[in-house]
């Protein structure tokens, strides 16, 4: 905001979720003149506009839904500089008319919303993204500012060089998100595994993302059959459609969305807590946007793949078919492919799935054990006997003369009485049925996982061939380890492994209250016309229904609820939690268990590691004192991230004196009202302070204050 504000350019990378629009609507707002925001979706521009307009802000779209009377109404508004934020297509600055409209107009600021879109190196490149290169040929002294959630420092850079920014800012936020759980199964019972996901997040929001329109079809009506509330989406319905299923899950009145990829740009809400992917996206850039949807509020949230090496088979042939059609630059697809692999190898991977995908975007990943993945969470098992499996699997396709697919080698290996394999004599080798035991979805797993370890090839467009390679030679003379995972055996009734984050956002929550709440936050909404996350969040849910506050004074320390809430709802929520516990025999006001509050604990800031990477650069520069604003432009990093580091540097190095960072004057406000209130959480300090003290300066104080105490 502050670089925008500046007239400096910037790269903006946040995850999604992490307020990457605000960056260009607030400060549009404050110095005044028109943003021109550049959007690849008309939905997606049709969302923001209205909700900005909802909250009195002059922001208008111009785009080929409009009549002639519309368009020539919101130009003369533009000119006469009553227009603040202004949403059109990249193909809407093509035109030379309008190029002409924003020079009449003095447009000085743009802001491109899914800025990867440019690189040829990213996920999701767009010709028509190329050409806004442009803008400070065409506009002198305008300022650019990109936006995107995800982009490797490959793609950063060459958004700044295709953008022509000049001295940008290039702010990244942190790519972990540590609330979010996730897990690759192999795809055996895709209907049955799809339950059992379900079964655990009961009246819960999720997202079901298919790879075809047919397949999004298929689970919606599988799951309507079996009385499961839920809606399709993709880009074969109509208009009307798409917009009924996007606003009922937005309004809580659909929990469940079967989707293919076209869903979830734009949507708002924040408690979603699980996202199925029922087969493999074609770029781990698109799984962390499209799981980046779920636990947007902080708490916990499950992503759970389904996962086969036929996915990767299939999305090459469609971007093969498609470059063939389109007549596509060999570079482009040869980057889509390299993407496909990429993906493909994070889903074979036997590493930490946080880390996998924290270095996959250039950053570090410090935790030995993220608490909240398969791999962490011990739902993988090593398959017994497994090389000598696969010795088996690489001799059948030996045998049949590396001339099948997957599913020819896979039946022969099971012995199956087919014709094909009768007329071919495949029934008369000796691999004929040496693997019969095994079911052929676990079986074709297994060859897939040989492919993804490099001791298998594919060869061919739309029906790959398997061939074998030296690294096939080496596995079957003992040369080469090839390591096969399966889930997890589990006794009938055990659950799956829960994470951490799991465990503690629902310690000591009354879960039928909390319903209760939910369920009158969703009435409340409905009679408003807005989303029921702008009520409440399911964190400040939570938290009523495990602290069950009795007094104004007691609900004010809750987490998201402020004066003017309280003036709104305070008495309606306290009658709610009073009639509640008394009908239940429950206490009320109280203590949350240490490790359940919303806010993290100060008291073991310190990590058990050395610090490394950006953090060792910021304490680096704390012991040189300098200040905050300056470590951020030095690592790129977000204020918050800077500022938990600083935390943590204050812990570590049992500094004495916080002078540079914190005011003399704020310090010993906050010392004080932390001897009335304690250190164990931060609102009430920032309430006794009367919300005038910034949470980051409280969070710094109490760090210092709790080093002293320990030091004692």
């Amino acid at each position: 905001m502050t670089a925008v504000m500046h007239g400096r350019d910037s790269l903006v990378v946040l995850p999604t979720g992490g307020g990457k629009s605000l960056c260009y609507q607030a400060p549009a707002i404050v110095r005044g003149g028109t943003t021109v925001v550049i959007s690849p979706l008309i939905s997606l521009m049709k969302d923001q506009v209205d909700g900005l307009r909802s909250c009195g802000v002059a922001a208008v779209q111009i785009d080929s839904s409009l009549t002639p009377v519309e368009r020539s109404a919101y130009e003369i508004d533009l000119l006469q500089g009553e227009v603040r934020l202004l949403f059109v297509s990249p193909e809407r600055l093509a035109s030379n008319d309008f190029r002409s409209l924003l020079r009449r107009a003095q447009v000085k600021t743009f802001a491109i919303d899914e800025a990867h879109c440019i690189s040829h190196w990213g996920h999701d490149f767009r010709p028509d993204y190329r050409q806004l290169g442009m803008l400070k040929e065409q506009y002198p002294g305008c300022t650019v500012h990109g936006y995107t959630a995800t982009a490797t420092e490959q793609v950063r850079s060459d958004i700044c060089t295709q953008l022509k920014l000049a001295d940008p800012l290039v702010l990244v936020g942190n790519f972990d998100r540590p609330n979010l759980s996730y897990r690759i199964w192999p795809r055996a019972d895709l209907y049955g595994q799809i339950d059992e996901v379900l079964k655990r997040h009961k009246s819960e929001a999720g997202i079901i993302y298919c790879l075809r329109r047919k397949d999004v079809d298929d689970v919606n009506l599988m799951l309507q059959s079996q009385g499961v509330k839920c809606m399709p989406y993709h880009a074969g319905l109509t208009t009307d459609e798409r917009r009924l299923a996007q606003e009922a899950f937005a309004q809580e009145k659909c929990d469940l969305i079967v989707a293919t990829v076209a869903f979830g740009m734009g949507i708002d809400r924040s408690n979603i807590r699980f996202v199925l992917h029922a087969a493999m996206p074609k770029t781990i850039e698109h799984y962390q946007q499209e799981t980046g949807r779920a636990g947007r509020d902080g708490l916990e949230a499950e992503c759970v793949m389904l996962y086969s090496g036929a996915d990767t088979a299939t999305w090459r042939s469609i971007m093969e078919k498609s470059a063939r059609e389109n007549n596509a630059d060999p570079e482009f697809l040869a980057s889509s492919l390299r993407h496909l692999n990429d993906m493909d190898r994070y889903c074979q991977g036997a590493v930490c799935r946080h880390k996998a995908l924290v270095n996959y975007f250039g950053q570090r990943y410090e935790a030995t054990n993220c608490a909240a993945c398969d791999i962490c969470l011990g739902d993988t098992e090593a398959v017994p006997e497994g090389l000598v499996i696969a010795q088996k699997i690489l001799s059948c396709v030996a045998r049949v003369q590396e001339r099948f697919g997957v599913a020819h080698v896979v039946s022969v290996l099971r012995g199956e009485n087919l014709e094909k394999i009768r007329s071919l004599g495949h029934d008369k080798l000796s691999t004929f049925g040496l693997l019969r035991e095994h079911p052929k979805t676990i079986l074709r797993d297994w060859v897939y996982q040989l492919v993804g370890q490099g001791a298998l090839r594919q060869e061919g467009g739309e029906y790959p061939i398997l061939k074998l390679n030296e690294a096939s030679w080496e596995v079957m003379r003992k040369e080469r380890v090839v390591r096969l995972l399966q889930p997890l055996r589990k006794v009938e009734g055990q659950k799956t492994n829960s994470s951490k984050a799991d465990r503690v956002s629902w310690e000591g929550v009354d879960r039928d209250l909390f319903e209760e709440l939910r369920l009158w936050r969703r009435e409340v909404a409905g009679l408003r016309a807005v989303p029921p996350y702008v009520i409440f969040s399911d964190t400040t849910l939570r938290e009523l229904a495990r602290e069950r506050p009795s007094t104004v004074q007691n609900l004010r320390l809750i987490y998201g609820i402020g004066e003017l809430k309280v003036r709104e709802f305070g008495d309606v929520i306290l009658q709610k939690v009073r009639n509640y516990c008394k009908d239940n025999g429950l206490d009320m006001d109280v203590a949350a268990p240490p490790g359940a509050r919303r806010e993290p604990s100060i008291l073991s800031a310190a990590k058990s590691s050395p610090p490394s990477g950006f953090r060792a650069l910021a304490f680096d520069l704390f012991r040189d004192r300098a200040a905050i604003e300056d470590v951020i432009h030095q690592t790129q990093r977000s204020r918050s991230t800077i500022v938990d580091y600083l935390a943590d540097f204050i812990a570590r190095d049992n500094v004495d004196d916080v002078s540079p960072w914190i005011a003399a004057e704020t310090y010993q406000k906050v010392a004080e009202a932390a001897k009335q209130v304690g250190t164990e959480r931060l609102k009430p300090i920032f309430v006794a302070l009367g919300e005038k003290v910034p949470y980051d300066e409280i969070r710094l104080v109490v760090a210092h204050l709790a080093r002293n105490q320990s030091s004692k």
